[in-house]
């Protein structure tokens, strides 16, 4: 290739003067577009020495226009969630209600009073927006909230633990997503694992003759099974018949609950999800739970029990650096409103989920169907299962239907659905595309449908 063809590119300097450009600089800013100019430039000089024709400005300018809103368009986006996967770890868990964004909203817009004591006329204490909620629902004495349940539960172990043994079950010793595991977060805590009984099988017996014989033992956890189940031949002591153990030798009880659950699953034909009220009936001196699991909340990790355990977590240092920021307090505290006025089910999304009726979804996935044959795609609705997800209710599942793309292309139909604005995301059964309306809100729904019909039809046929 010659360098006569090399230089029709114009330079950087003459596309700058360009009106479409000079749009672009108003648009993104000098330097952005700057290097938007040069990257383009780059490529088609590239495609040039491989024999392809030299674009004009023009062709250059839209290149580049292309190039920024890539490269500036933001990565942490909103999604439609048709996988049937309620609490989506993947996806941001739990969606947040009308009533807590409102309050996120309200938050953020100006000032607020996050510590500020309205009444008294001086400083307040940031965690006392949601504190006294969880006491009211839980009946616990005293509450703290901090950023994630990892971190309530390091918090609880370096200020109640630290340089001390700690006796927990070997079945419990869980590992949670992206390869977090329990005994790695008491490392980090400074306490010492005192590990007892089997896999499969722990016996009261086990701790006693762990606190025998170990002077050293200051606190009994209990890690819930909140991401797997042990079934078969398998035992492990209750909450109550620990508590009632640690009172005998003088020694508080943590239990890790994990999803946080407040309401019975079991009303909405899901197993029984042991509740944080269970918890601290049974007379746990700390609970530890997720705000954004079944609880259905923001990211947060909650410690609800006794004030003589968790007032101190309140002063401890770590718990500076683990503290909630106002818009997690301010949709947490949005969120436990609706438990307390009862209205949970109806308002909080993913209770809205897990108690849609059967007979909703199949009459929405039928509307889908009915909108999609007038558009010429085919589907079918078939049954399918809806899953908690989110490290909660492991092997449980609810009945669902569920509108099935039949296309022999499966896997380029999941790539397009992902690509659409906003994406979509379904998922593969038995080499069909299926997508579950039960984890997608009635207001996503037109969107939904229109990503479905701006697909290239050879994919869908």
């Amino acid at each position: 290739m010659s360098n006569e063809k090399l230089r029709q590119l114009p330079s950087v300097d003459k596309l700058l003067g360009q009106s479409d450009v000079q749009a672009l600089v108003a648009a993104y800013g000098h330097e952005q577009v700057v290097n938007a100019l040069r990257t383009t430039l780059e490529a088609a000089r590239g495609e040039a020495q491989d024999g392809a024709e030299v674009p004009d400005a023009a062709a250059l300018a839209a290149r580049a226009d292309g190039f920024l809103k890539a490269h500036l368009a933001p990565t942490l986006r909103r999604v439609i969630n048709a996988t049937g996967v309620i609490i989506h770890t993947n996806l941001g868990r739990a969606p947040l209600s009308d009533a807590a964004l409102a309050a996120m909203e309200a938050a953020a817009r100006g000032y607020s009073t996050l510590e500020y004591d309205l009444a008294a006329g001086k400083r307040g204490q940031r965690t006392a927006h949601a504190e006294q909620s969880l006491c009211e629902l839980t009946r616990a004495e005293s509450a703290l909230v901090v950023n994630n349940n990892a971190g309530a539960v390091l918090l609880a172990l370096t200020a109640m633990a630290q340089g001390r043994g700690v006796v927990i079950s070997r079945g419990q010793l869980v590992e949670i997503g992206g390869g977090f595991r329990v005994p790695d977060v008491m490392r980090a805590s400074g306490a010492r694992l005192v590990e007892v009984g089997t896999t499969n099988r722990t016996h009261l017996s086990d701790y006693e003759q762990a606190i025998g014989n170990d002077q050293d033992v200051t606190l009994i956890l209990r890690a819930h099974h909140s991401n797997f189940r042990i079934v078969g031949f398998a035992k492990e002591p209750t909450l109550a018949e620990l508590v009632a153990l640690g009172a005998e030798h003088g020694l508080p009880v943590l239990d890790d609950l994990g999803s946080g659950a407040l309401l019975d699953t079991a009303a909405y034909g899901l197993a029984h999800e042991p509740t944080v009220q269970e918890s601290v009936e049974a007379g746990a001196d700390v609970v530890c739970f997720s705000g954004d699991k079944l609880l259905g909340g923001p990211q947060a990790g909650i410690i609800v029990g006794r004030a003589k355990s968790v007032e101190p977590l309140k002063s401890h240092p770590l718990t500076r650096a683990l503290r909630a920021d106002k818009l997690c307090l301010a949709a947490l505290q949005a969120t436990l409103l609706h438990y307390l006025k009862g209205e949970a089910a109806e308002h909080v999304p993913v209770w809205r989920m897990i108690a849609t009726p059967p007979e909703e979804i199949e009459r929405r996935a039928r509307r889908w169907q009915r909108a999609l044959h007038k558009a010429g795609v085919k589907t079918e609705i078939v049954d399918g299962e809806s899953t908690a997800g989110g490290g909660s209710l492991p092997g449980e599942a609810l009945p669902t239907k569920l509108v099935a793309l039949t296309s022999p292309h499966p896997d380029r139909l999941a790539a397009a659905l992902r690509a659409a604005d906003p994406p979509v995301v379904a998922r593969i059964e038995e080499d069909r595309l299926v997508l579950d309306p039960r984890t997608v809100s009635p207001k996503d729904e037109e969107e939904l449908l229109a990503a479905i019909n701006s697909i290239d039809k050879e994919v869908l046929q």
